[in-house]
């Protein structure tokens, strides 16, 4: 078979065959003749050297074992008899669930149901084990792979650490290759998820032929806070087990078999301002016991984060007529009218379904509220941290599970994953459906609950 080149060629000696034998030796002609096979092969490479699409094979979601859930009047009773707390403290961890938004349904590790709770590394390369291994051996059994077809591995988890690394834990347990391509992860908050496949995605464009696998958890293990200062608290009351795993490939026949393809992604962070920098910040507190601080300015540096990220990649995906709109309501505030209201432009003009921060109900209306989504479009996320609480990086591909598990999912939808985490760092992902999902998922953390929801929170 000849090649493009070629066969432009054979096209240009055969058409300059026809201009001799029929006399047409006027230079237009030839002109124009030359003129196409340029254009051609111009096209042609220009073309050849564009990476291949990077499809969203399948992803996996962690379900804990019932013996890990954790009832509101469980974790009351077992922090009232930690000596750690004092009773303000427990007080307070009391209202901080009862106002989460979390359900009575969700998991802790089982470390964290013994009196004092268990925070050693031993612990925590446990939990890790006992999330990071489930996931994987579902995800290779959806696409029916080896774990020796893996060409790259990410693993994100913000708080824990080992060494070796949790990519070295899944190399040595399943025998990964020698050749492998792993990273690993750390302290970069719930938007690891997204940056993870982030990541993926440009090595993906940089290696052909290749597949790329992406675990997302966080180890609670680890971030357990044991003193009485109220911003640390919070962590113990709201973060809860999860994880999940993302298979990626750049394969020509990917397309045939993967649920989505990933068509933009975009990132931006904040961490050069101070407000956003020690937004959510771990140290120690007063008696050196280490826990994350949430800031009584989390929710401003969100805001400001949000708005310049939103911005950004509006200009990127919005249609111009949104753009325009957008801009001259800025123009007519700074200029005509300062109690103008500044046009928010219509993301869902573009994307279908939105897959948000699941960090808290606050959080979750608020991003709603600058996005102007309703309660279907932010329902998946409030599901989600009802059912499971704040799983961290991996959240949202339980709320994308979530919307798979009602059928909301058509061919031709697209589905905005906004990641947000500390820093503050933003990572947005767009992802197209490349073909109905209406296949029930047994192995879904979803699958025994779906029907109950959604419930008002």
């Amino acid at each position: 078979m000849l090649s493009k080149p070629t066969f432009f060629a054979f096209i240009i000696v055969a058409f300059e065959a026809l201009f001799i034998l029929q006399q047409w030796r006027h230079p237009i002609f030839h002109f124009l003749l030359l003129s196409y096979f340029f254009f051609a092969i111009k096209t042609y490479f220009l073309k050849s050297k564009q990476p291949r699409p990077v499809y969203l094979v399948d992803f996996s979601c962690y379900k804990p074992p019932s013996k890990c859930k954790v009832p509101f009047s469980s974790f009351i009773h077992h922090a009232s008899m930690i000596e750690a707390f004092d009773t303000e403290s427990v007080e307070f961890m009391a209202k901080t669930l009862v106002s989460s938004g979390l359900s009575q349904e969700t998991y802790l590790p089982p470390a964290l149901h013994c009196i004092p709770p268990k925070t050693h590394d031993r612990e925590s390369i446990n939990e890790a084990q006992m999330v990071l291994f489930p996931v994987m051996d579902e995800l290779l059994s959806k696409t029916k792979l080896s774990p020796h077809d893996i060409d790259i591995l990410i693993v994100n988890c913000s708080g824990f650490c080992p060494s070796p690394s949790l990519s070295s834990i899944i190399i040595n347990k399943y025998s990964m290759k020698s050749d492998i391509k792993s990273y690993n992860l750390s302290g970069m908050g719930c938007s690891a998820g997204t940056i993870g496949v982030d990541l993926a995605q440009n090595l993906l464009k940089t290696h052909e032929n290749k597949t790329a696998i992406v675990l997302s958890t966080e180890i609670l293990s680890t971030g357990w806070y044991s003193g009485i200062e109220k911003p640390k608290l919070i962590l113990n009351c709201v973060f809860r087990m999860g994880g999940a795993g993302i298979l990626l490939s750049n394969k020509k026949q990917a397309e045939n078999t993967s649920k989505y393809k990933l068509i933009h992604s975009l990132r931006t962070q904040r961490a050069y301002d101070d407000t956003a920098y020690y937004a959510v910040y771990r140290e120690e507190d007063s008696r050196g016991i280490l826990g994350v601080t949430f800031n009584k300015d989390l929710l401003q540096a969100v805001s400001e984060t949000l708005r310049s990220h939103i911005t950004l990649f509006g200009s990127q995906i919005l249609p111009f007529t949104e753009q325009f709109f957008h801009v001259i309501s800025i123009l007519r505030k700074k200029l005509i009218d300062k109690s103008a209201e500044i046009y928010t432009p219509r993301f869902k003009t573009v994307v279908q379904h939105f897959c948000l921060p699941s960090s808290g109900k606050p959080l979750i209306r608020e991003v709603a509220k600058g996005l102007n989504l309703n309660g279907r479009n932010i329902e998946p996320a409030l599901m989600t941290l009802h059912r499971f609480g704040n799983q961290s990086s991996s959240s949202w591909w339980y709320e994308l599970g979530y919307m798979e598990g009602k059928w909301r999912v058509k061919k031709g939808d697209k589905i905005w994953v906004l990641g947000l985490g500390t820093g503050i760092k933003c990572c947005s992902l767009v992802l197209e459906c490349l073909r109905p999902i209406v296949e029930d998922d047994k192995e879904s953390p979803w699958s025994c609950c779906i029907q109950q929801y959604p419930i008002q929170v």
